[in-house]
This record gives structure tokens, sequence and C-alpha cells, in this order.
């Protein structure tokens, strides 16, 4: 319908995952949905795009497409290919777990935004910590509602939203606040074993994590139960290390 706006969903998780049927189902009000998402998962993909081999697209069922590729590929066909038209908004997830401060450097969900951003189109990214079993009732609603005020006021050019949900039961979150990135790091992450031939092998990615406590930023905000909402860039530009680098007076080779 051409007077409705038109939504890209994607996600790293996999076209089949639970997150996903969520958030599709959860836009699915304000605008005419167009799924393109991967046909397996993508997880921690970063922002890879495929050059090296081909690409595979299946339909999976009218507007639902199943993208052989990461999730910035996805966003790649989504747009240039797939549907009608540039969407109006792109919007990610809701990822099987959080994506909270130096998560946004490795996670295909935060990517998929990214490159949207990187389009002209805004992008939003969701992600949900389980607690027991995944309930994204909660980050459905608040799904459409953050998405509708994107498709309404808009986002600065080339920026992008980063969005948590906390691991609280349903309808118990303390509130919303704009954060900053936090930083989140992981202990055990190189996981040892043998194969049957008694040869070494390695799982990168251990059980366990941790985070600073850094008030205002997005990691303390979820930790106490609130959804946490970043605006992100695809600047990555850092204005004080261009600072240090004129006072060097760095001579020509």
């Amino acid at each position: 319908m051409a007077d409705r706006p038109l939504i890209l969903v994607t996600n790293d998780d996999g076209v089949d995952a639970g997150g996903i049927l969520a958030l599709a189902e959860a836009v699915a009000p304000i605008g005419d949905i167009w799924v393109v998402a991967p046909d397996r998962n993508q997880s921690a993909m970063s922002h890879a795009l495929t050059l090296g081999t081909p690409l595979r697209v299946k339909k999976h069922s009218e507007q639902v497409f199943a993208c052989s590729g990461t999730p910035t590929d996805c966003v790649f066909m989504g747009v240039l290919h797939l549907l009608p038209r540039p969407p109006d908004v792109v919007v990610s997830g809701i990822n099987h777990g959080p994506n909270l401060g130096d998560d946004v450097s490795y996670s295909g969900t935060v990517s998929a935004a990214l490159e949207a951003a990187i389009m002209g189109i805004p992008g939003l990214a969701f992600s949900h910590v389980a607690l027991g079993g995944w309930d994204f009732r909660d980050g459905e609603r608040f799904a459409r509602q953050l998405t509708e005020r994107v498709l309404k006021e808009g986002l600065p050019s080339r920026s992008y939203l980063n969005v948590n949900f906390p691991a609280v039961p349903r309808g118990q979150t303390t509130g919303v606040e704009v954060t900053t990135l936090g930083h989140r790091f992981y202990e055990d992450s190189i996981v040892e074993a043998k194969d049957p031939r008694g040869r070494p092998y390695f799982w990168i990615g251990g059980s366990g994590y941790d985070f600073t406590d850094i008030p205002g930023s997005d990691c303390s905000a979820v930790h106490e139960g609130r959804v946490s909402i970043t605006a992100l860039q695809s600047d990555p530009t850092h204005q004080e290390g261009l600072d240090l680098l004129r006072s060097w007076a760095i001579e020509a080779p």
C-alpha cells in the first residue's frame, strides 16, 4: 500500500527466530512489512558483507525472504533488490540476548541498523535479555511505539538506535533510560576441549560476563531493570584523537 510506511525487518538469529517473528508482528500495524533475514544463525557477524561467494535468496512467504548471507547482506538485498522502493525505516531483532556496550562492535543485529544509517535510512536494533525463556511481549509493544515515533520524527543523518530490554518479568521494567554505551567484558572467553582423536579444538565464547557499573550507561540501566536506548552514528571518527594527531605535527616521509 503506497500510503503506508515501508518497513524492512531483519535480524542475525535467522528468519525463523522467535524474536524476528515478534518484531514483525509488532510493527505490522504501522506499516507495510517486508522481512529479509539470514537463512540461519548469523550472530556476531558484525558488519560483514559477502563478496567472495554468491548470495542465494529463498521466498518463505509473501514479502518474507531468507538470504544465505549476513545481516548486512540482508539489508543490501532488501533495499537494493527485493523491496519495491527504499524502506522508510529498518528494524532489526529482537535479538536473543543483549547487545550492550562493546557488544555493538560484534553484533549482526546492530550492524544491520548501522547499514541502514549508512544508506540514509533510519535504523533501530532491538535486543532482549532472557529471564527463564523468551517473552518478547514487552519488547513488542515498545518496539512498535519507538518505530512509530522514528517514522514521525526521523533521526539525525547517518544515525541509528540500539535498544536493550532487561531481564525482568513482563510488565516489571523500571523505566526507560537514554544511555551511553557501557563496557561489558567476558570471562572464560576461550573454551578448550579435545576431539575423539585427542586433538585440541576451541570455542570462542564462554558462559560468564561482567560489566563496569557506569551511571548512565546501557549496561547499568539494563542491569537495574530499565530499557536502554542509545543513539549511535555511522561515523566512528574520534575527535580527541584527531586533536592529538594534529598536535604531533607529523612530517611527510
